[in-house]
């Protein structure tokens, strides 16, 4: 058994610190002691929780230091310099904060303090990545694309969305410049641009949108010509968020209102808050839908599919984006404290799925969840 601290007791953190409490000593960390509260209750007080800001870099670093693994779930504004803290106190660590910075900037720092830090371990990216990387090894591909969403299954107007996390880190996926590779070129587009549908068996018909969800892959898959991930929402969502940028409810520069100085992104952040939230027991569901084509060794060329539908779990009451995006993130801290991926340095996923055993060991952990990968295999 080891001792591990989560840092975050959103709906992810908490997910994740309960899951791992199974198994293990475990410990989370959170400013809100509402929500430490209301996780020590889910739990049955079978986890510990203290209170501290992660933007107290002393207090972080003395925090951490009994634990014999960190898994980091703040928000993604908050997250490269969390991140840089927990590796320069000497602590392993498991990553799903998402946020904007290059993680692979913080190799060196890793590789000097002695210490494996597993980056972008959720959903997307996350097990886009670890499939990626595990066909990576098996194929020459020519072709990567990942369309993901994570909706609420009752449809409320007028965003018909909810979020099991903070509205900013959400805005920023559509704000960021969304990055894909085509023809081996890298490509810059605006987010929310090239909006088309798709149809799911589940579901039926989604909207796609280009979002920056490439990160790490456009660098450690630079061989490969053409990759793309785009975010899925409901028909008609998409316009609606234009329409706000577009008017400037985005903007970070601040702006005086009745002598009082706010920026607008600031404050739509705080009226979308209600809006967005996804209550504890809300159905709601994740799907992904991830396609890798090339060739193998005999000169065949392949196109693997590997498809996700998952919903809420009511006996557990948690999230699907929970489940899908912290699951991942726990089977990663399993396996590395039983000892199955122990080099040194930041890790995207994609660099820990290319090998079989780890690659195995994430869809059997999730299988063994009910978060079940369907996979189709198609000659070209």
């Amino acid at each position: 058994m080891s001792k591990i601290i989560v840092l975050g007791a959103g709906m992810v953190g908490s997910a994740m610190a309960i899951d791992l409490s199974k198994n293990h000593e475990v410990t989370v960390s959170d400013m809100s002691t509402e929500a430490l509260h209301r996780l020590k209750s889910k739990s049955n007080n079978a986890i510990d929780t203290i209170a501290m800001d992660v933007t107290d870099k002393s207090a972080l670093s003395s925090t951490i230091a009994p634990f014999d693994l960190v898994v980091c779930a703040v928000p993604g504004f908050l997250g490269f310099n969390t991140l840089k803290t927990i590796i320069e106190s000497d602590k392993n660590v498991i990553d799903i904060s998402f946020f904007p910075e290059n993680s692979l900037e913080l190799d060196t720092l890793a590789k000097e303090h002695n210490v494996t830090a597993i980056v972008d371990c959720g959903v997307a990216p996350g097990m886009d990545n670890i499939i990626l990387g595990y066909y990576n090894e098996k194929l020459k591909l020519t072709d990567f694309e990942c369309l993901v969403g994570g909706l609420p299954k009752v449809k409320k107007m007028p965003f018909c969305y909810k979020a099991p996390f903070s509205p900013i880190d959400v805005i920023e996926e559509y704000t960021r410049p969304a990055r894909y590779v085509e023809n081996g070129h890298e490509v810059i587009k605006p987010a929310m641009s090239d909006v088309e549908h798709v149809q799911f068996e589940e579901v039926g018909t989604l909207e796609s949108f280009n979002s920056d969800g490439l990160r790490s892959i456009i660098h450690t898959m630079s061989h490969i010509p053409n990759m793309k991930e785009k975010t899925l929402r409901h028909p008609g969502h998409i316009d609606k968020i234009l329409t706000l940028r577009d008017a400037g409810f985005f903007e970070t520069e601040k702006i005086a209102i009745n002598g009082t100085e706010i920026s607008p992104l600031d404050f739509t952040s705080k009226i979308l808050f209600k809006e967005w939230k996804l209550g504890e027991t809300e159905d709601e569901f994740t799907i992904m839908r991830i396609s890798v084509a090339g060739t193998n060794q005999k000169g065949e060329k392949k196109k693997i599919i590997y498809t996700l539908y998952d919903e809420y779990d009511p006996e557990t009451q948690t999230s699907s984006m929970a489940r899908s995006t912290g699951y991942t993130a726990t089977a990663a801290a399993n396996l590395f404290l039983e000892g199955l991926f122990v080099e040194k340095g930041v890790f995207p996923p994609e660099l820990v799925g290319k090998h079989e055993a780890c690659f195995n060991y994430f869809l059997q952990y999730l299988q063994e969840r009910n978060v079940v990968y369907k996979k189709e295999e198609v000659n070209l």
